[in-house]
């Protein structure tokens, strides 16, 4: 049975940095693409980043609003994907989940709309 788990929220200050973690099981990291979106209250899901499947061919794409600061990154080992997020600011408070398509999903609407299972979230709070 296919199962994400998010860990790694919590409380920090602006400026501060979190390493989100996304282990997964019951399916293959090697064939699956792992996105990351985050929903902050009374706002509809956001795409975050996206990773690819293929260890020879690492693709990442990132919103704009996170890119230079967020880094994703996936350990097939370890069946887990991390999302590194560095100079976090006020308005990247928000649940965070990750999720899984099958195969390399390359848009953030594709991605939606391929998604074969999501993680329960873990909240990140970014306030002095």
């Amino acid at each position: 049975q296919l199962q994400l788990v998010e860990s790694g929220g919590g409380l920090v200050q602006p400026g501060g940095s979190l390493r989100l973690s996304c282990a997964v099981s019951g399916f293959s990291l090697d064939r699956h693409t792992i996105g990351w979106f985050r929903q902050a209250p009374g706002k509809e899901r956001e795409a975050v980043s996206l990773i690819s499947p293929r260890d020879n061919t690492i693709t990442r794409i990132y919103a704009d609003s996170v890119r230079g600061r967020f880094t994703i990154s996936r350990d097939n080992a370890q069946n887990t994907v991390y999302l590194q997020m560095n100079s976090l600011k006020p308005e990247d408070t928000a649940v965070y989940y990750c999720a899984a398509a099958p195969g390399w999903v390359s848009t953030w609407l594709a991605m939606k709309q391929e998604v074969v299972g999501w993680g329960q979230g873990t909240q990140v709070t970014v306030s002095s």
